[in-house]
């Protein structure tokens, strides 16, 4: 690793990432309005997003037309754990 200095900083070290250890294999398509189809790796079906409660509210969503589903953000706190 070679040092490098940068203005007003202290010395950093350099580290080249050779080895990618994984690469997500995930497919989206559009349903129309907020809708999304995901193809996620090591399930069969598809999961399905869009926007729900405060979310559709806030978006203008009509849900009579599109209906609620988890938004993306509900599956990125359920995967955090909570």
């Amino acid at each position: 690793m070679r040092p490098t200095t940068l203005p007003s900083s202290p010395v950093v070290e350099r580290s080249n990432v050779s080895d990618v250890a994984y690469t997500s294999q995930v497919t989206i398509r559009r349903e129309g309005g907020p809708n999304r189809l995901a193809s996620l790796p090591a399930q069969e079906e598809l999961v399905k997003f869009g926007v729900h409660g405060a979310i559709a509210e806030h978006y203008g969503s009509n849900l009579a037309l599109f209906g609620e589903r988890p938004t993306t953000l509900d599956y990125l706190v359920a995967a955090t754990g909570g």
